[in-house]
C-alpha cells in the first residue's frame, strides 16, 4: 500500500493554525492515504498541503472564484491530480456527491458553520459522507474570544454585542461565534463523537504584532496553551474532532 511522506514540520506551518494541523498530525501523517472531504476548503489552504502529503482531496465551496484558485494552487504545487474542486454548498452534499460513493476517512469544516443557513444540517450531511470511523475536524469562530478580542481592542459596545450573540460586522451580518458547549450539541445531534478540542490562536494574533517577538517561542507557547484550560477557553477559534461511529 503507498504511504504518504512526513507531515509538514512544525516550523512550515503558519502559528495561527498550528494547533490545527497538530491535531491533525496524528491522522494525515500515520503513513496511509486517505479520502478527505474539505467542505468550504475555497482555495485550498488546507487541501493542498493534505494532497502533497499523498491524500486525495475533495473540496465542495459554493465560490466558482475560490475552486478556480484551487485549481491553481495544486496544479503549481504538482498536485493537480490528487484535488478535486466541487462547486456546491455543504447543506446539500447529499445532492453535490451524488455520483460519489461517500466514505470518506476524513472531512474537514473549518470557518463554515457560522455562515450556513443552519449548522446542524451542515453537519448531519457531513457526517453522512464519512465512512464508520471515519473523523471530521470542526474549527469556528469561539465566542469567549471575540469578546476579548474587541475588549482589548478598545471597543467594549462590540464586545457587549458580541457577548449576547448580536454582533453584526459588515459583509457578514448575523455570523456566529461558539462555545464548547454548543459544538458538543451540534455533534450529538448529527450522531458523532465528540473528541479532543483545542483553542486555534490562543495568544498568535495578539502577538503577531508585537515588535522583536521570536516566532519559534510564540509557536511553542500557542502550541502549549492551544489543549490547556483555562487559556483554550478565550482563543479566537475552537478545534475538535468526532468520529462516526
Amino acid at each position: 500500500m503507498p504511504t504518504v511522506p512526513a507531515s509538514p514540520t512544525a516550523a512550515q506551518l503558519p502559528v495561527r493554525t498550528a494547533a490545527v494541523w497538530a491535531a491533525l498530525d496524528p491522522l494525515v501523517g500515520a503513513g496511509t492515504p486517505l479520502r478527505v472531504l474539505d467542505v468550504g476548503g475555497g482555495s485550498g489552504v488546507f487541501a493542498v498541503p493534505l494532497a502533497r502529503l499523498g491524500h486525495t482531496v475533495t473540496v465542495v465551496d459554493p465560490s466558482a472564484d475560490a475552486l478556480a484558485t484551487l485549481s491553481r494552487r495544486a496544479q503549481t504545487d504538482g498536485v493537480g491530480e490528487r484535488v478535486v474542486g466541487v462547486q456546491g454548498d455543504g447543506d446539500l452534499l447529499h445532492e453535490v456527491l451524488a455520483d460519489d460513493d461517500g466514505g470518506y476517512d476524513l472531512a474537514l469544516c473549518h470557518s463554515v458553520l457560522e455562515v450556513v443557513d443552519d449548522p446542524a444540517v451542515t453537519l448531519r450531511e457531513i457526517a453522512g459522507a464519512l465512512r464508520p470511523g471515519g473523523q471530521v475536524s470542526l474549527a469556528v469562530a469561539n465566542r469567549a474570544g471575540g469578546v476579548l478580542a474587541r475588549a482589548i481592542a478598545g471597543q467594549p459596545t462590540e464586545a457587549l454585542a458580541v457577548l449576547r450573540d448580536q454582533e453584526t460586522v459588515t459583509g457578514r451580518a448575523g455570523r456566529r461565534r461558539f462555545t464548547h458547549g454548543d459544538l458538543l450539541v451540534l455533534v450529538d445531534g448529527a450522531g458523532l463523537t465528540a473528541g479532543e478540542w483545542r483553542g486555534v490562536s490562543v495568544v498568535a494574533d495578539l502577538l503577531e504584532a508585537a515588535s522583536g517577538a521570536d516566532a519559534a517561542a510564540v509557536r511553542s507557547l500557542e502550541l502549549a496553551l492551544a489543549g490547556t484550560s483555562p487559556y483554550r477557553e478565550i482563543a479566537a477559534g475552537l478545534h475538535l474532532l468526532a468520529t462516526r461511529p
